[in-house]
């Protein structure tokens, strides 16, 4: 165990924690004599790694500097390359996309401190939320990340693949129905259409609560039809650049003038530890599916398909987007099955994390003869 007031940090390596922390609060002017003065403060949700609040007080004691401590989960190395993620994340901060790096330690990293909240999944579906979340989205595919451009979705599926099959039993393999799952990456791969012009940095964002999140200061149904067209739109409009006050501008021309529009300040997305290089109708399939989940609630693994958000094409170009999403939800339920597989067997958080995978392998049986007709 590493710091102890009024949590732990369950980091393997506590002294070299301490002394980044020391490190960060010695760059910030403050001195710290005792270890006793971190407050540690366990932040929930997240279902990847363990996230902490460090708070200390200042040289002038009546203000509290703060920090986030991410741990590493256990297993992860199954899922991502660290590094590949580390640059990643080193990217979006210098493009000013998410927190601060401030250091790092063996078994995971400090980060800048977001005064911000997790949305709800009532957030979610709010039409000016949805709005700026285009936006932002737009912003993130359009940024030049580092490493290859390569689509990476149907070779990790493939990885994953092979792990769960090596952590699952007989049965539990005949329940998912692993042994077929290769044969149906195979036949949604051909789906991809090769010469696709929109491929992007997925940012493989859960905006939900959890596994990633994008984050926002204020309180706040939404439509698939609504976002789709503020991507398309709001470009034809404005752009490459959009920015999230642009967007919401955009969109309340388009209002009633009797709306009492709401104040604002920004979104950040985080958590990037999914986020590659994939088709941006991967990116919006997998928030639309998000849509169907609830991570505030006492059972966060139980989804519901009945208020996955329909949709009403009014365009040509929205409706092909539309159909394109609708496609890559498949893959999308094969990528976070596998990943509820894997991750039941080596992470210890208190999560269902079967019982997630098989609500989004049963999702994918049901869905793929209305999708592909097959």
């Amino acid at each position: 165990m590493a710091i102890k007031k009024n949590g732990l940090i369950p980091s393997s390596a506590p002294e070299e924690l301490k002394n980044v922390l020391k490190a960060v609060a010695s760059e910030w002017g403050d001195k710290i004599q005792d270890m006793e003065e971190f407050l540690v403060i366990p932040l929930k949700g997240a279902m990847t790694n363990e996230v902490f609040q460090i708070n200390w007080p200042t040289i002038h004691d009546d203000l509290h500097q703060k920090v986030l401590v991410r741990i590493y989960g256990e297993g992860v190395e199954l899922f991502f390359n660290r590094d590949d993620e580390i640059r990643t994340f080193e990217c979006m901060s210098k493009h000013g996309q998410g927190p601060r790096l401030l250091g790092r330690f063996p078994d995971g990293r400090i980060e800048e401190f977001i005064h911000a909240r997790t949305l709800s999944a009532a957030d979610l579906r709010d039409p000016e939320i949805s709005v700026l979340i285009a936006a932002k989205l737009r912003e993130f595919h359009n940024l030049d990340m580092p490493g290859p451009k390569d689509v990476l979705l149907w070779k990790r599926l493939r990885t994953w693949l092979g792990h769960a099959k090596k952590f699952c039993s007989p049965k539990d393999a005949k329940d998912f129905c692993l042994n077929v799952l290769g044969d149906e990456i195979n036949v949604l791969e051909k789906e991809d259409k090769s010469n696709h012009p929109n491929r992007k940095f997925s940012a493989q964002l859960l905006l939900a609560a959890s596994m990633a999140s994008i984050q926002c200061f204020t309180n706040t149904a939404y439509s698939s039809r609504l976002l789709m067209c503020i991507l398309i739109d709001v470009k034809h409009a404005y752009g490459n650049a959009v920015e999230p006050s642009t967007a919401l501008e955009f969109m309340k021309e388009k209002e009633s003038k009797h709306e009492k529009p709401r104040d604002w300040a920004s979104l950040f997305p985080e958590d990037y530890e999914y986020a590659s290089y994939n088709p941006v109708a991967y990116d919006l399939a997998n928030h639309f599916c998000e849509m169907a989940a609830n991570y505030h609630t006492e059972t966060p693994h139980l989804l519901d398909y009945s208020i996955y958000p329909g949709n009403e094409p009014s365009d040509a170009e929205v409706e092909q987007l539309l159909i394109d999403a609708e496609k890559y939800t498949l893959a999308n339920h094969l990528f976070w099955g596998l990943w509820g597989i894997i991750s039941g067997h080596v992470n210890r958080i208190d999560f269902d994390y079967l019982e997630y995978a098989r609500q989004r392998f049963q999702q994918y049986w049901l869905s793929k003869p209305l999708l592909l007709g097959s």
